[in-house]
């Protein structure tokens, strides 16, 4: 075998060693959070509220194929990373795509047990002195990649010795930077993720075009990138025809949220057009019962083979 031969082979186990799963279990379902009908949020608030039910939903998923998590860094989550940690053989190979940050348990956190009890809170133990340093000299000298890298670290606490190949920025912050043009902090999320945790970072946008401009400003190449891609706009920033002339014409791995437009497209229909028109690489989905996992799993075997 050639050289170049060998390179490219190589080149492509890496590339399959990296996939994402196809389908992904999101959490919204879990903690209320339905963005057409405030009454199923509240219906689904009352009946997550023991973290048992949210392990059973998993469960159920786990059963049907679904090996991977992508969730907030809900306090709920660590309690979900606590059960798994206690039952290895049953979750040796799962995976959770951990999304941050989660700005309600900051505020919460410091409400509760003030500005240093917080931080001793969410740090790594192992490394609260190097974060303490590093946290100190980052806000003495104004140094924000310090301080961005000590919060990634706090948010990565709950899933130490689990399975995060893939670490992802919330549209809460990935839309704020592109507001303020702060492009840097991309930059540094994706340095930081990669060397600290040995996954890849992922971005959650509400605006893919802009978005995708930018990674490309800063030297992100191919980036992992959630967004909502469905058939009616729903929740697409620039329309529908700017996120297929991306699907189409940039380089980069989609991963597609509120295909079923939070209820507003039948799950038949919402699949096909993604199958058709999008070409993702992964579909994230909310699910909270066995007849809509099974039924969304059978939907994408019968698409995607």
């Amino acid at each position: 075998m050639s050289e170049t031969s060998e390179l490219a082979t190589m080149a492509d186990a890496e590339t399959a060693a990296r996939a994402l799963d196809l389908l992904l279990l999101g959490d919204n379902q879990f903690f209320g959070i339905n963005h057409m009908s405030e009454e199923k949020a509240r219906a689904q608030a009352i009946r997550f509220q023991d973290t048992s039910a949210i392990i059973d939903v998993i469960d159920i998923a786990l059963d049907h194929g679904i090996r991977t998590l992508m969730c907030t860094t809900h306090d709920r989550i660590g309690e979900v990373c606590d059960h798994m940690r206690a039952n290895p053989e049953r979750y040796a190979d799962y995976r959770f795509y951990p999304c941050m940050p989660y700005a309600h348990k900051y505020a919460n956190a410091v409400t509760d047990n003030g500005m240093l009890g917080a931080v001793r809170q969410f740090l790594p133990e192992e490394g609260l002195l190097n974060a303490a340093l590093r946290g100190g000299k980052s806000f003495m000298r104004k140094d924000i990649e310090g301080i961005i890298t000590l919060l990634i670290d706090a948010e990565m606490k709950m899933f130490q010795g689990l399975n995060t190949p893939v670490v992802f920025l919330q549209n809460v912050v990935v839309d704020l930077m592109l507001g303020l043009g702060f492009d840097e902090a991309f930059a540094i999320f994706d340095r930081h993720v990669r060397e600290r945790y040995g996954a890849e970072p992922g971005f959650i946008t509400m605006n893919l075009p802009m978005l995708l401009d930018t990674l490309d400003r800063v030297g992100i190449r191919n980036p992992i990138v959630c967004a909502n891609i469905n058939e009616i706009g729903f929740r697409m920033s620039g329309g529908i025809a700017a996120y297929e002339q991306a699907l189409r014409e940039r380089e980069f791995r989609p991963v597609a949220m509120s295909v079923f437009a939070s209820g507003a497209i039948p799950p038949q229909r919402a699949l096909r057009w993604i199958h058709d028109h999008a070409q993702v690489e992964a579909i994230v989905f909310g699910a909270s019962s066995r007849a809509s996992i099974a039924s969304t799993t059978d939907i994408v075997r019968d698409l995607w083979g």
